[in-house]
């Protein structure tokens, strides 16, 4: 099993982006795959894309906080905003244009009054025609803008402190579902996010030093799958009318899986973490922002894939990740290296001064 040090030195979860793949094909079939597919309850699949965010985004801050004494939320603001803004800009775009010319008739079809909505992201509220299941990415940003602000941004917290910010927000959010709209949606972020502040503190990692046993990650994984599959029997079983109690054991059974893919070992952290499904999973968001518009355009030019079906579903992955794919490679991958050539000049101009003062130093010297 991994050992905590091992651990904090890995710096690359290549499993993970196999979960990444297997979450946006299980929204696609979700939405095209018709009644065959209603038992994969894929919906689900943005559960698993909530918490890898919280996971993810919360270690790369316990590591830069470790590593540089503080976390810079200029820069990580810089990062994600040139990791999430120009492609998910450039799909609205491909959205109006491709509505306009298909005669949907962008007043009828609502995108103009939906258009400043999911412009600002808060797309949950008004969601766009063949762009509703951006309501995911405005629960996220609002995420990036608050979390790091409460947990790095107020000073340095201790493991209770910070590990009981937490939680106490997955509270909050799961108390606020019967008031609030989306509240729930935040539950799997900062879930995430625990899950990250209880690995990096050494005791927290031995405690669920067990989770990264391939054997246990089976056994989770396997957990996971039945939830999923038996999810509507469950919420039935529970009286759990919608489901947020049966989605919040889901979402756990999501978290306890992590570790043992993080670690790398065993069968499923190899599948997750093969060439096809890393392919999959670096594309995941804009195949994932996509889907809508090449779902359209598939319908019109072939009737077969009009209907919603496994057939269609297909098409739809396989057309999306030849757009993902031009996307990822001309969008997100550019953008991405600007944002950090931005985060190395920021560094660069603040070691200049250091170096200004130091040489008439050691001149006089």
């Amino acid at each position: 099993m991994m050992t905590h040090d091992e651990y904090l030195a890995t710096r690359r979860f290549p499993a993970l982006d196999g979960v990444r793949a297997v979450a946006a094909v299980l929204v696609v079939v979700f939405h095209y795959g018709g009644p065959n597919w209603e038992r994969a309850n894929g919906w689900i699949g943005v559960h698993l894309f909530f918490v890898l965010s919280g996971y993810l985004i919360t270690t790369l801050a316990l590591r830069e906080e470790d590593r540089a004494g503080r976390v810079s939320l200029a820069e990580f603001y810089i990062r994600r905003a040139f990791r999430i803004l120009p492609v998910y800009y450039v799909v609205i775009g491909v959205v109006v244009v491709f509505a306009y010319f298909r005669g949907l008739g962008l007043r009828h079809s609502g995108i103009v009054s939906a258009l400043p909505w999911n412009v600002l992201f808060v797309g949950e509220y008004h969601q766009m025609a063949l762009f509703g299941q951006a309501w995911t990415l405005g629960v996220e940003q609002k995420f990036y803008l608050v979390w790091p602000l409460l947990a790095f941004g107020l000073g340095a917290l201790g493991f209770v402190k910070r590990l009981s910010l937490a939680v106490g927000l997955v509270a909050i959010m799961l108390a606020l579902i019967p008031f609030m709209p989306y509240a729930g949606a935040y539950s799997p972020i900062l879930i995430g996010c625990t899950l990250a502040i209880v690995l990096h503190h050494r005791k927290g990692f031995a405690a669920l030093r067990v989770f990264t046993h391939p054997v246990t990650g089976l056994v989770v994984a396997a957990a996971l799958i039945a939830v999923q599959t038996q999810f509507g029997e469950i919420a039935g079983f529970l009286h759990d009318e919608g489901g947020s109690i049966t989605g919040t054991g889901y979402i756990l059974l999501v978290a306890l899986l992590v570790p043992s893919l993080v670690a790398g070992g065993g069968p499923l952290a190899w599948v997750l973490s093969r060439r096809p499904m890393r392919f999959v999973g670096e594309r995941s968001y804009s195949l994932y922002l996509m889907q809508g518009v090449v779902a359209l355009a598939l319908a019109g030019a072939i009737p077969q894939f009009a209907p919603h079906r496994t057939l269609t579903a297909v098409a739809v992955t396989v057309a999306g990740l030849l757009a993902a794919d031009l996307l990822y490679r001309w969008v997100e991958v550019p953008m991405i290296d600007v944002g950090r050539r931005i985060i190395a000049r920021r560094r660069a101009k603040k070691v200049a001064p250091a170096a200004e003062v130091t040489e008439p130093a050691l001149a006089r010297v």
